[in-house]
């Protein structure tokens, strides 16, 4: 945990030193494509800490300067499984992007899905006998949570404090400067598998770069395409990348849950491949341009030419009907909603005050996916593209871009984590994570 604790520290400081030189390269680690994204900050000056999103995204102080995307290889369900055909995938994409950008990235912001993660909500309490809260009780109270024994192998990626009370007055985002007799927070905090971490910060050292902050994708896209509303009031961020299924939760501005499922678009993709008995490539051309979830009588007699080009001028001129396609595409996808049914229902969403839903994420963009989803989440649900930043190219502003643009938003404000604050760390007891959201059923 210490050790961990140094490592995040040491991001940070990292962070800053780069974003004084002004430029910082945002590396989206995924199973079907590396995005990387090279941001400029120009006369920003003193980033504020304090976790406040602008309004705008584009007044977050950055413009996007280079921007590119490749085929990633050697990442599956979000996890890197061959680390040279990822590095150099990782290098590429860098190396397109600083082409586009004219500039040489040393440091990369880094997020990425998958590696089973898990949420736990922490709460203390502390005595300040009628002082002033400052920098030093909050470190006191977030040092007095007790960290449940998260099991070895894992790794703390995310611990923000979500809620503050001073006294009998809860939902205060941030008590300094304020007097009272006892302070209490409610922390969330995520694991996730170590060996996912390490492998990721190994392979961006391989490329020499140095990384100056790793976040989960899930929080990336919550950030990016959820509308100030919703993070303040409660949704859920559904990114349907290519490997795997992230699930947010937000709530007053932060993440309070967040969860994978190891299913996304390639898994859709492999069944119209085996499906049809053509190729991935092939397969994949046919899900984007006519594939869907909802049949009508017209899809019956809509014929789909999936030819091949195997010689063989029998084998390469059939067709098949949308209807057939859209019957090999609708159980996986359903399969894939009723996964994410499950964490929400786990993670208490029902007691939100608010249960929007956004869909985004590349394999979001599946026709009729949203009425579908709609039906089998029993919510208000909408497509979500990112926010709009400066200089994004346009090529890069779809869904399946949600997560490079959060984690560009992250950089310029972080919101305040654990290791933000000068403490000890040495405690260990359990706790569950349902407890993060007693505060929002007792407070709403």
């Amino acid at each position: 945990m210490t050790d961990l604790y140094q490592s995040q520290r040491a991001m940070r400081q990292m962070r800053r030193q780069a974003l004084q030189r002004g430029v910082v390269a945002i590396l989206d680690v995924g199973s079907s494509k590396i995005a990387c994204l090279v941001l400029r900050f120009d006369g920003v000056g003193d980033l504020s800490e304090d976790g406040s999103i602008g309004s705008l995204a584009g007044q977050s102080g950055f413009r996007v300067i280079g921007a590119a995307t490749t085929r990633s290889r050697g990442v599956q369900f979000g996890e890197i499984s061959a680390m040279q055909e990822t590095e150099r995938a990782i290098r590429t994409a860098v190396q397109a992007a600083q082409k586009m950008a004219g500039v040489r990235v040393d440091h990369v912001i880094a997020c990425f899905s998958g590696a089973n993660p898990r949420s736990y909500g922490l709460d203390a309490k502390v005595d300040l006998q009628d002082q002033e809260v400052s920098e030093n009780e909050i470190a006191r109270v977030l040092a007095a949570c007790e960290v449940p024994d998260y099991g070895a192998g894992r790794e703390v990626i995310h611990a923000q404090p979500v809620n503050f009370a001073l006294d009998n007055r809860s939902g205060l985002s941030d008590p300094r400067g304020q007097m009272g007799q006892t302070l209490s927070v409610d922390m969330h905090m995520l694991t996730v598998d170590s060996s996912t971490v390490q492998n990721l910060m190994r392979c961006i050292q391989r490329c020499d770069l140095e990384l100056a902050g790793i976040a989960s994708s899930a929080y990336a896209s919550g950030y990016a395409a959820l509308v100030e509303d919703e993070q303040e009031l409660g949704a859920a961020c559904i990114d349907m990348g290519g490997g795997s299924t992230s699930i947010s939760i937000f709530m007053k501005k932060h993440m309070i849950y967040a969860d994978a499922v190891r299913m996304g678009g390639d898994h859709i993709t492999s069944d119209i491949s085996m499906g049809l008995g053509v190729p991935m490539a092939n397969a994949e051309r046919i899900k984007t341009f006519c594939g869907g979830v909802h049949a009508t009588g017209a899809d019956d007699r809509d014929m789909i030419d999936i030819g091949g080009d195997t010689g063989d001028w029998e084998h390469d001129r059939r067709t098949v009907s949308r209807a057939e396609l859209i019957g090999i595409m609708r159980p996986r996808v359903e399969e894939i909603l009723e996964e994410v049914r499950v964490r929400l229902d786990a993670a208490g969403f029902d007691y939100l005050p608010s249960q929007q839903i956004v869909l985004t994420g590349g394999s979001s963009q599946i026709m009729g996916l949203d009425s579908l989803a709609s039906r089998i989440l029993g919510q208000q649900v909408r497509l979500g593209r990112p926010l709009r930043v400066h200089g994004l190219p346009q090529s890069a502003t779809g869904p399946g871009f949600a997560s490079a643009v959060g984690l560009s938003l992250f950089a310029a404000h972080p919101q305040d984590e654990w290791w933000d604050f000068e403490m000890p760390v040495d405690r260990y007891p359990a706790h569950s994570f349902r407890r993060a959201f007693r505060w929002f059923k007792d407070n709403w």
